[in-house]
């Protein structure tokens, strides 16, 4: 299979790689094993990531709450009398901590799933009594607004880099009904453009340094496009909204959706940012060991970066609990006292440990054939790389438009993980069967 770069065209330059702390970051009480996590995701020696979305929880009154998963109800710093209380989500708070440190984060993210309990029209963060119905009580919009942007601003004061405010996760979901499982707020279209136009007026009024990231809607259907024309139509709000950021749900088999969407984005998203902020595999089909749930990651990030076009792309949760969904780079017990690497860990090290932010990403039109998914970057003027992966029962060999004088090959398959050879005077690679492969050439 060729690849050539000789009229690779440009599509953005990459801001990054992140994940969220959601619901696993409160958990972690051990200094010694918070330290060890903090550098395995953001350490110079770990994923290296840049981008962190930190979880503002709604909060919770013991009895009036039906979420039963103890990693899916959240202390807010908001107390129901509208005091805050900084103490409250401390481990959480120690975490960012720790990684903001390592010196790699250059994006932090404040993110809501739901308003505070207080502003909800069921008292609870889980949503509606009925599907399809947003909880966030009409006369409580500003009230939402200042609470998140008070505590963002808080954060800004005692020295956390607090670039974005998102208020809005997923909007289109039920969240809600007979039955709730974490916290969540669904929002009519026109719910949203009024949450976002109450959250610009507030950062008008007092000229914040905070932008709007969102709205992260869950997917690229549904009314991911009406939301950005809604939102865009607005001048105050677009002065404010930095980032207009979706989640990459709903589209893993179907990459013609992604193509589609990548092309819509190009010619009408005008945000300084265009951002995929969250993806797992759903339904969790692979397990956390195999080989096999370290491609599909690989093959959704390549293909968000360079069809969709996104500037930056962050997984769902960075951790997650051992007997409870398969989504996280790591997995670890309700207590944190065992955990251990996720085989996709190394999807997401294929791209964050080797490909920095300020490369560019590169349409070098290639199909995914026979199972072969290739993706192309320029690191710098003298560095292009490629990330290949391999999904078939085959190996597959590329063979390049000219001889690279030196290769870096980084190989993960079922039974190693990161293995890198030097190689020169590179013109063809072979790819082995189910495997993963970063190709640093020079």
């Amino acid at each position: 299979m060729k690849i050539s770069f000789e009229n690779a065209k440009e599509i953005k330059t990459l801001k990054g790689f992140g994940g969220s702390a959601c619901w696993w970051s409160p958990q972690v009480k051990s200094e010694k094993t918070a330290d060890e996590i903090a550098n395995l995701l953001y350490g110079d020696d770990g994923l290296k990531m840049n981008i962190y979305r930190f979880n503002v929880g709604g909060g919770y009154e013991k009895d009036n709450l039906r979420i039963e998963n103890p990693w899916r109800y959240v202390e807010s710093f908001m107390n129901k009398d509208g005091t805050f209380d900084y103490s409250k989500d401390k481990y959480a708070v120690k975490m960012m901590k720790k990684c903001l440190k390592l010196g790699n984060i250059d994006t932090l993210i404040f993110f809501a799933n739901s308003p505070h309990f207080t502003q909800t029209v069921t008292g609870q963060t889980s949503g509606g009594f009925t599907e399809h119905f947003s909880n966030l009580d009409k006369s409580k919009y500003e009230d939402f607004a200042k609470y998140l942007i008070d505590i963002a601003e808080h954060f800004i004061k005692e020295g956390y880099p607090v670039k974005y405010i998102s208020p809005i996760n997923e909007p289109q979901w039920k969240w809600g009904g007979e039955s709730v499982w974490q916290e969540g707020c669904h929002y009519e279209p026109k719910e949203v453009y009024d949450c976002f136009l109450e959250f610009a007026k507030e950062l008008e009024k007092r000229k914040s340094s905070l932008k709007l990231y969102g709205p992260e809607s869950g997917n690229i259907k549904d009314h991911t496009k009406e939301y950005y024309k809604l939102l865009s139509s607005n001048e105050l709000i677009m002065k404010y909204l930095d980032t207009f950021a979706y989640h990459s749900y709903g589209s893993d088999e179907n990459v013609g959706e992604k193509v589609e969407f990548g092309k819509w984005a190009k010619k009408n998203i005008k945000t300084p940012r265009f951002d995929m902020s969250e993806w797992c595999e759903l339904p969790c089909k692979h397990d956390t060991k195999s080989v096999e749930s370290s491609l599909i990651m690989a093959r959704i990030i390549g293909e968000d970066l360079i069809y969709t076009g996104v500037d930056s792309w962050s997984a769902w949760v960075c951790v997650n609990q051992w007997d409870n969904y398969s989504d996280g780079f790591l997995v670890a017990k309700d207590d944190f006292s065992d955990y251990y690497v996720a085989k996709r860990y190394y999807a997401m090290a294929h791209f964050s440990k080797y490909i920095p932010k300020g490369s560019k990403s590169l349409d070098i039109d290639f199909n995914t054939s026979r199972g072969l998914s290739v993706f192309a970057f320029e690191i710098n003027e003298s560095k292009k790389a490629i990330v290949a992966v391999n999904n078939s029962k085959a190996k597959r060999t590329l063979e390049f438009d000219r001889v690279f004088n030196d290769c870096d090959f980084i190989e993960t398959t079922q039974s190693f993980n990161l293995k890198e050879t030097k190689m020169q005077n590179v013109k063809k690679l072979d790819i082995k069967p189910m495997s993963l492969v970063t190709v640093i050439l020079k």
